[in-house]
């Protein structure tokens, strides 16, 4: 889990690589590059040797429209070679019909809206894609490189009628479960989980619309006053138990830096939650923020330390 909160200075200002004292050069020849500035990035791909799995990829997962469709897009594009490092099966596994949803989340999660140079990244700590879900980039100061999600960048403003195309060495992997697999991945929300179970909110929160759950960890409920949670789960108290859970849920997929700015956010059960930060530390209500931005396939959570009770 990411630890600690993202402060707004990291809004996202657009996607970009300056290397300062690094070689930023594309591996086409001026030339070369001058020539497919005139295709689109699915043309440059096809035309360009080492992109032939992205390219058949694409071709599944029925992209290729998309991506020839003026745009523009970036495209953080995997090689032959980043293909194969995958284990063994994997590649073969996606590009069947009936997992065409997964290898579509996997490509869009190479791809963010607009065309986005090599000049900014140095200030940059994520950025948002296609797939609804935030890369984590990396500047090394001491050797020059950027990497996307762990993955290298090796080159970079191979330019395209309808965007750029920067190269990276490894595929770089969204997360897959939804908001309940990932809570109960993590072990330390297993209260949290019942009580979801309880009111009947598991389908909602494994459904595709995105969401933002602040959630309480065991600890948390375990803070609440002896028999609270036991009363809660009871199937007479269905109302209040839902209340109570909606109370930290809110619309979309909202990160922390987002939420910051806000200042505060709409829950589903129509309250209002004052998001803030004191003496450096993050708050939600009257709880404490203790991670942030745990991507899940359909929202983000955030973890908090105390239950947040909805007001009468």
């Amino acid at each position: 889990m990411k630890s600690l909160l993202l402060l707004s200075g990291l809004a996202i200002a657009g996607l970009g690589f300056a290397l300062p004292g690094g070689d930023s050069s594309s591996s086409c020849s001026s030339s070369q590059a001058a020539t497919r500035a005139g295709d689109t990035i699915v043309e440059t791909a096809m035309k360009a040797d080492g992109f032939g799995t992205l390219t058949a990829a694409l071709k599944a997962a029925d992209l290729v429209e998309t991506l020839q469709s003026p745009g523009p897009f970036t495209v953080f594009a995997p090689t032959d070679d980043a293909f194969a490092q995958l284990p063994e099966g994997t590649l073969e596994s996606l590009l069947q019909p009936d997992n065409r949803g997964l290898l579509t989340s996997i490509l869009t999660y190479h791809v963010v809206s607009g065309d986005v140079k090599a000049a900014d990244v140095v200030k940059l700590d994520f950025a948002a894609t296609v797939n609804g879900q935030r890369v984590d980039i990396v500047f090394d100061e001491e050797s020059k490189t950027v990497t996307i999600d762990g993955a290298k960048v090796v080159t970079t403003d191979i330019a395209c009628s309808n965007g750029t195309i920067h190269v990276i060495d490894a595929v770089i992997m969204p997360s897959t479960n939804d908001l309940v697999e990932t809570a109960v991945a993590a072990g330390q929300f297993e209260t949290l989980a019942a009580a979801v179970r309880a009111a009947g909110l598991a389908e909602a929160l494994t459904a595709d619309a995105p969401l933002t759950v602040f959630a309480p960890t065991d600890e948390a409920f375990a803070q609440l006053p002896e028999g609270t949670v036991e009363s809660l789960l009871k199937p007479e108290n269905l109302g209040q138990l839902q209340a109570v859970l909606k109370h930290h849920v809110v619309a979309g997929r909202v990160y922390s830096d987002q939420a910051l700015a806000a200042g505060e956010a709409k829950t589903l059960n129509g309250g209002t939650l004052r998001i803030e930060v004191r003496e450096d530390v993050a708050f939600v209500g009257d709880a404490q923020i203790l991670a942030t931005d745990v991507e899940a396939s359909n929202g983000v959570i955030h973890v908090i330390d105390r239950v947040l009770l909805p007001r009468d």
